[in-house]
């Protein structure tokens, strides 16, 4: 969101996947850094999680058009940053929720990762899709990143302004009903197993 996205103080972010591990923390640093936070997901109880958390307003993407639910909210703007780990048909409607110099940083592809666009809209728009996992960078700027992160991040863990989220804890022999939980999408934050 920061690096990627360029998401600065002031500006707004729209999160898919506001419950997942990422999105609880996407919420939270979006909101510490003074961005306006909207989230995605699949419940009214997911909802109120959110917005708990500090978005400014939950979509329950099952009763709701995003997009047309992030430009009421902005008064017609669209999201300045949006965060996606779903990827397949979200691409197209991501773009549609963007503003104009809006960027969509792509984090995973839970819908696909191969779509087609009309890349007209982009282009009139002035808007930019970027992506990035960190497992192929280099020691060095994963050193960077975690450099960042402890000047940054860490302060506001803790201080508490930031939290993990941890729906439930797993002993490591238990690993399968873990995944279960996860596969079923009804937990809210990370799934830990321990080795005890």
């Amino acid at each position: 969101m920061f690096d990627r996205g360029r998401l600065a103080s002031g500006e707004t972010l729209l999160v898919h996947g506001g419950t997942s591990g990422i999105g609880t923390t996407a919420i939270q640093l979006s909101r510490a850094f003074g961005a306006r936070v909207f989230a995605t997901v699949g419940t009214p109880e997911k909802c109120a999680v959110c917005v708990e958390l500090g978005a400014e307003r939950a979509i329950d993407y099952r009763q709701e058009d995003f997009v047309a639910a992030v430009k009421e909210a902005i008064g017609g703007h669209g999201a300045d940053v949006i965060l996606d780990m779903v990827g397949g048909p979200y691409i197209e409607k991501n773009l549609r929720a963007l503003a104009v110099e809006g960027r969509l940083v792509q984090i995973a592809f839970l819908q696909g990762g191969k779509v087609t666009l009309d890349l007209v809209h982009l282009m009139m728009r002035r808007q930019t899709i970027t992506g990035s996992t960190l497992r192929p960078q280099s020691i060095a700027a994963k050193a960077a990143i975690g450099r960042a992160l402890e000047e940054k991040v860490w302060p506001l863990i803790e201080s508490g302004k930031v939290r993990p989220v941890i729906d439930r804890t797993f002993p490591l022999a238990e690993a399968a009903a873990a995944h279960l939980l996860m596969e079923s999408s009804r937990h809210v934050g990370k799934i830990l197993l321990t080795a005890k």
